[in-house]
């Protein structure tokens, strides 16, 4: 949550190298899976052959594993990376679509599938299917949200549901629904996070842009954005200004 995607991935490569060697039980393929699916996270979606290639390989190693909510979660960690980001948006649905169908539990990996397809519903202009998607997310949360407390790549605090909920509302134009997820999501953000309030910030500069004044939310969002040391800049916060500013 505080490295940046070169620093994972140099040291992510050599623990997969040595894991995929090793993948002879269920329990070998469920780390593999899991550490896949970060992997995958380091390349911008946009990207596809590199960053769905990892998330395939990923859920291929979760089915190796026999474990439904290691199923769930990495095809829904992918719906959710790619449906946030904005790209590869028929493969987040995609992803969405198998964790929803292996099983129908209140799981994390069901909760972030249920974002990732909202997310791609409102980038395409369906919006009843996107809200209908964050009302089911927030009853799953209810159920199967991590403790506030957890700072991790495998969790979703109500903090991070708050960063997921603000930036699907802003797509929508959903003004007041944006603000009270930003609201309660930097109430409760660690100071140890600065990455996830700038985001916060930069889905504020969205709605200004969706409200019809592009100069001005693209103003506050690249200023959102240069006010974060730039080794802490991430690929999806590149994203979102490159959405913010078409």
């Amino acid at each position: 949550m505080t490295s940046g995607a070169a620093e994972i991935q140099q040291r992510l490569a050599i623990d997969l190298a040595v894991i995929q060697q090793q993948c002879d039980t269920p329990q070998m393929w469920t780390h593999a899976a899991r550490l896949m699916t970060l992997f995958a996270k380091t390349f911008p979606g946009s990207d596809g052959s590199r960053a769905v290639s990892w998330y395939r390989m990923a859920a291929e190693s979760a089915d190796h594993s026999g474990d439904v909510d290691t199923r769930v979660w990495v095809r829904g960690r992918a719906a959710i990376a790619l449906g946030y980001e904005g790209a590869s948006l028929p493969i987040a649905e995609m992803f969405a679509d198998q964790a929803l169908a292996i099983s129908d539990q209140p799981s994390l990996g069901r909760l972030n599938a249920l974002y990732g397809k909202a997310h791609a519903a409102a980038i395409v202009g369906d919006a009843d299917t996107a809200r209908a998607l964050d009302l089911e997310g927030r009853r799953v949360f209810d159920q199967a949200g991590s403790e506030d407390g957890e700072a991790s790549d495998y969790a979703v605090p109500h903090w991070r549901l708050g960063v997921f909920r603000s930036l699907l509302r802003a797509r929508l134009g959903d003004e007041a629904e944006a603000v009270y997820a930003q609201d309660e999501a930097r109430r409760e953000l660690p100071a140890t996070l600065p990455r996830f309030r700038t985001h916060l910030e930069m889905h504020r500069g969205l709605m200004l842009v969706r409200a019809g004044d592009r100069e001005a939310g693209v103003e506050y969002a690249q200023t959102a954005l240069n006010a974060l040391p730039p080794e802490k800049h991430s690929l999806t916060l590149r994203m979102l200004m490159d959405e913010i500013t078409r």
